[in-house]
C-alpha cells in the first residue's frame, strides 16, 4: 500500500534493461556522451531509492522485441533499417540493469511496443490502485518514455519527467523535454526535487494556468 506522501503516484521505470543501456550495440548505436546515459541510468538507481523512501509505489516497465511479438510494419522497419532485435526473452540483454524489481514490485512486459499503456493490465492496475500522477524515468525520453506519458496525458493523469534519469536516442534532449512539457503539460524536474512525488495541484476554470516555461 501507498502511504500518505505517495497517495495516487508511482513511479514507472521504463526500460532499464542491458541491451539499452549496456550492451555493445547500445553504447555503439547512442549519438551522444555515453556518460550521458550512465548518469540516466544512475539517476533512476538514485530515484527508486527515493520512491522506496516515501513510500511511493515502484512499477517496472520491460520490452522485448522477439519476432514473433513484431507486427508486419515493425518487421519492415527491421529489415529495412538493418536493425536486429533487442532484449529477446530470455537473454541478458531483456534483463534489467543496474536496479531491480523489490519484492512485491509489480512488473508489466511491453512486446514489441513502445508504450506502457500497451503491457498487459498495466492501465488496469493504475485504475485499481487509483494512480492519477506518473513520475517517469528510464529510456529513452523521446520514444517509450515519451509515448507513455502521450498516453497517460490523454487518459487524464499527470505526468512528472525526472530528467535526471533519462536521456534522449534520436531527438536533442531538451527539446524531448519541452515537447512533453508543451503537449502533454508535464512536469520536469529532478528527483531530488520533493515536488515531483506529489500531483501537481489542480487549478480551478477561472484561475490563469500558464505553460511551463520553455
Amino acid at each position: 500500500m501507498t502511504g500518505a506522501a505517495g497517495k495516487g503516484t508511482a513511479l514507472v521505470v521504463v526500460d532499464v534493461q542491458n541491451d539499452f543501456c549496456a550492451s555493445p550495440a547500445a553504447l555503439a548505436r547512442f549519438p551522444g556522451d555515453p556518460t550521458a546515459l550512465e548518469a540516466a541510468v544512475a539517476g533512476t538507481v538514485r530515484a527508486v531509492a527515493e520512491a522506496r523512501a516515501r513510500n511511493v509505489e515502484v512499477i517496472f516497465v520491460r520490452f522485448t522485441g522477439d519476432p514473433g511479438h513484431q507486427g508486419p510494419a515493425w518487421r519492415l522497419r527491421d529489415r529495412t533499417l538493418g536493425k536486429r532485435p533487442k532484449c529477446l526473452e530470455g537473454t541478458w540483454g531483456a534483463e534489467f540493469h543496474a536496479v531491480r524489481p523489490a519484492p512485491g514490485e509489480r512488473v508489466f512486459t511491453k512486446r514489441a511496443r513502445f508504450d506502457a499503456f500497451r503491457a498487459d493490465g498495466f492501465g488496469a492496475h493504475l485504475t485499481a490502485r487509483g494512480t492519477g500522477h506518473l513520475v517517469l524515468a528510464g529510456l529513452y525520453a523521446d520514444v517509450c518514455v515519451d509515448t507513455t506519458a502521450r498516453t497517460a496525458f490523454q487518459q487524464g493523469l499527470h505526468v512528472t519527467v525526472l530528467t535526471d534519469c533519462t536521456t534522449a536516442l534520436h531527438l536533442p534532449y531538451d527539446a524531448a523535454l519541452r515537447f512533453m512539457r508543451v503537449v502533454y503539460g508535464a512536469r520536469t524536474t529532478t528527483a531530488d526535487d520533493p515536488a515531483a512525488w506529489t500531483a501537481p495541484a489542480y487549478r480551478s476554470e477561472e484561475e490563469p494556468c500558464p505553460l511551463p516555461p520553455g
